[in-house]
């Protein structure tokens, strides 16, 4: 007799019934996305959406990180959290809603401020990082995380009424990484939600499209954006993807091996 199947079990079978019946998911798609361990770095904006519909797709392990607390100008736009999480940190909050909506998965809450080693540490153990933070900082050291892990990296980002998202797969030999796309420059200038705003939709489609991502990631479907970077305009809601290649000067990725070394935020 053959192994015993993940999705053996009726509740579960019901569970994810939508899902099995995709011909480009079905019941193996499912069963890789069951024992599959997504890392989350962010439970605000973009990581609510995100991990809302990883923990429904069954992904069976999700680690959560965010060293931040929430607070009431959170709750525009960051629907892991309620009025009863005010004031708790946004890890916790975020697992707490994650174990409501499917007990079937496990989630670790990490209210951590990552350090570089910890962020490759985490990487390693992952089989797709999600970066849903908020600064450049912290998105260049998640990259040289995944370039050093050699794993797939699935970007989001949104500010005012602009988002954009692109895969960063570094397991094939011509992806490029983040770097390669946005070079670290400390005279970038940032712009900051708490400043400029954003709209609160707007994250959740940039969050549900990295979820997607990663979803197709994991289960080794369709084509993911490697090498290319999907925008959005809100405002207008208009739609562009445009491609882009690997620097092969690119002092991250043409470098692949090298543990990461500097030190992000959280």
């Amino acid at each position: 007799m053959g192994a015993a199947s993940a999705l053996d079990d009726d509740a579960r079978l019901t569970r994810y019934a939508r899902h099995i019946l995709l011909d480009d998911l079905g019941i193996e798609g499912q069963e890789r996305l069951l024992a599959a361990h997504a890392l989350i770095v962010g439970a605000g904006g973009l990581g609510s959406p995100a991990a809302l519909y990883l923990a429904a797709a069954g992904v069976g392990q999700i680690t959560l990180v965010d060293d931040d607390v929430v607070e009431l100008s959170n709750l525009q736009r960051q629907i892991l959290h309620v009025m009863a999480s005010l004031g708790r940190p946004k890890a916790e909050s975020g697992r707490d809603a994650l174990l409501a909506l499917n007990p079937d998965v496990q989630v670790r809450a990490l209210v951590e401020r990552l350090d570089a080693s910890r962020l490759f540490e985490l990487s390693q153990d992952a089989d797709v990082v999600l970066d849903c933070c908020d600064n450049f900082a912290t998105r260049h050291a998640i990259n040289r995380a995944c370039v050093a892990a050699r794993k797939p990296l699935v970007s989001g980002a949104a500010i005012k009424f602009s988002g954009q998202i692109s895969v960063y797969d570094l397991r094939a030999a011509d992806a490029p990484c983040y770097h390669c796309l946005f070079p670290e420059a400390a005279d970038v200038e940032e712009l900051r939600c708490a400043t400029t705003g954003v709209l609160g939709p707007l994250v959740g489609m940039v969050g549900s499209v990295q979820a997607a991502e990663a979803i197709k990631v994991i289960a080794g479907m369709g084509e993911p954006l490697v090498g290319r970077l999907l925008s959005v305009d809100a405002l207008r809601m208009q739609w562009h993807t445009i491609r882009f290649r690997r620097d092969p000067d690119c002092p991250v990725c043409a470098r692949r091996g090298l543990a990461p070394t500097a030190t992000p935020g959280g």
